[in-house]
């Protein structure tokens, strides 16, 4: 039986719903806080995970929804998995709890790194490359489970197909940040054309869009950058560097790690390449959004201010709200009408399209992530095991990662 075809009966209504609803936003949570702790791999790898759990388990959404959210985080900047689990948050209890998502969501990554930042002076990179050796092929095998899962869920057409092999194809050939967004609106352009076969809905509600946190985001980026000119405080000036950062960047921690290394290395000095790679190879073997790679980078530009631990952990603060503010606030603006979007026909049309995209970005991300490691029998291997054990689905996917890192530690 298809589970994404069985929707949660809807809470009873008065006192006894509001109970119910209550209950079922602090199961969430822990769900969320499961996800925080034992999500390795990066956005491809947390969606594989989100699938599993929210809903093939939990029943919060349909796959088709997990996957029309994610290609929607995915046209807009900043962390999608964080994005895409907040939008999950909202529609099931409203703006209270998508804050809460958030921050249940980030923290210990952000607590993890931050701590690593203190003590990155122990670490060096061969103790980093030897603890995430056997986690990364693990991470591409999660993915590879996600990218078979979702093509089976929503790949139903011979255009859904050829979308998803065209965007796969596209995206694994030419590894640019600003093709994602654009794949996703072609895929979306494609299917647009089918609208007439979409039912025409009789009590369609006139679209109503609030400006408030569109107009917040844009006030905080021009806000901050004058602050941050004027008053030339450290904390100041990192929050608007990192919020600048995650307002404009596209595809995920990847595609931030090198847009980091140019302006805090490079150009600002704040930290060695040593110290910025070893901090790289960390966040990899870190569960949670790959974002949290910005407090480790605020707590070590601290150390130039000379105000200590203290003043290490406030650096780490202020670039962990600055990296992830940007892309919860847009992400606020846009869910809140987007249901009422989908109510034309073209809108509709184009999910497909998005759906059969998303599907290729992930399985060219499978490649991907597999091509920079060492072509092994044993990295093979691992992918292979993990994909298995991921399909039999008596494993818990924190077991695999768990092992993996205890085998770091161990060989």
């Amino acid at each position: 039986m298809e589970t994404e075809e069985i929707q949660l009966a809807p809470p009873p209504r008065g006192r006894r719903g509001a109970r119910t609803k209550r209950v079922r936003g602090i199961i969430f949570l822990k769900d969320v806080l499961t996800l925080g702790c034992t999500a390795f791999g990066g956005p491809q790898a947390h969606l594989a995970m989100m699938l599993r759990l929210l809903v093939d388990k939990r029943r919060y959404l349909t796959a088709a929804e997990l996957l029309e959210l994610t290609a929607l985080c995915q046209i807009l900047p900043g962390p999608t998995s964080t994005q895409t689990i907040t939008a999950i948050g909202y529609r099931l209890g409203g703006p209270n709890l998508a804050y809460l998502t958030v921050l249940v969501w980030m923290l210990p990554a952000v607590t993890m790194m931050t701590l690593a930042g203190l003590t990155i002076t122990y670490l060096d990179k061969t103790q980093v490359s030897n603890l995430v050796q056997y986690v990364q092929p693990i991470a591409v095998g999660f993915v590879a489970y996600s990218a078979y899962k979702i093509a089976e869920k929503v790949i139903h057409t011979k255009t859904s197909v050829a979308l998803m092999v065209a965007a796969a194809m596209l995206a694994y050939r030419f590894q640019l940040p600003w093709l994602l967004p654009l794949l996703l609106l072609a895929g979306g352009a494609v299917t647009t054309f089918r609208y007439r076969k979409m039912p025409v809905l009789a009590d369609k509600q006139p679209l109503q869009i609030e400006w408030a946190n569109f107009v917040l985001w844009l006030g905080i980026l021009i806000g901050a950058a004058l602050l941050g000119s004027y008053t030339r405080l450290l904390p100041v000036r990192l929050f608007e560097n990192f919020y600048r950062n995650g307002s404009l960047v596209f595809g995920g921690g990847q595609v931030l790690a090198p847009l980091l290394y140019a302006e805090f290395v490079e150009f600002k000095n704040y930290l060695s390449t040593q110290e910025f790679l070893s901090g790289l190879g960390l966040v990899q073997a870190m569960p949670g959004p790959n974002f949290s790679f910005a407090s480790y980078i605020g707590g070590l530009a601290m150390r130039r201010d000379g105000s200590g631990i203290g003043g290490q952990i406030l650096g780490a603060v202020v670039a962990a709200a600055g990296i992830f503010m940007p892309g919860t606030l847009l992400i606020f603006f846009l869910i809140r009408f987007w249901d009422q979007l989908k109510q034309y026909r073209v809108v509709k049309a184009s999910l497909e399209g998005l759906n059969a995209v998303s599907a290729g970005l992930v399985c060219a991300a499978t490649f991907l992530l597999y091509h920079p490691l060492p072509d092994t029998p044993a990295n093979l291997g691992l992918v292979a095991a993990t994909f298995f054990l991921l399909l039999w689905d008596k494993v818990p996917s924190y077991a695999i990662v768990a092992a993996g890192l205890l085998a770091g530690v161990l060989f």
